[in-house]
């Protein structure tokens, strides 16, 4: 059974930074492409960043671009995202997202991923 759990969500004030952390259990995580999405309350969910199961591409929503980095640790069967330079607008629930694949590129789309993380909450204040 494979399980995604995140962790690192919490307050903070604008301008300030967390880093969020998605353990995948149950299955090697070789060949794993993995996504971060979020929900704002009364939104419906939007992609924000995915890298690709080699850890060679990456792709970001625009509105993070330059402020958020995901990466990988195959070792860890762990993927993270830091998040700098937080606003308001961040808020949210943040769901990491796992799918097998041979694919050598980032997936953006949510429908493509079959595993899911329960959420973990982000808040910035201003």
């Amino acid at each position: 059974q494979v399980q995604l759990v995140e962790s690192g969500g919490g307050s903070v004030q604008t301008g300030g930074s967390l880093r969020l952390s998605c353990a995948v259990s149950g299955r090697t995580f070789s060949s794993w492409a993995m996504g971060w999405f979020r929900q704002a309350r009364g939104k419906e969910r939007e992609f924000v960043a995915a890298i690709s199961w080699n850890g060679a591409a990456t792709l970001y929503a625009d509105s993070v671009k330059g402020r958020f980095t995901i990466s990988n640790d195959d070792v860890e069967n762990t993927v993270y995202l830091q998040m700098n330079s937080l606003k308001p607008e961040d808020t949210a629930v943040y769901f990491c997202a796992a799918v097998i694949t041979g694919k050598r590129y980032a997936i953006q789309g949510s429908w493509e991923y079959d595993y899911w993380g329960r959420g973990t909450q982000v808040t910035v204040s201003s």
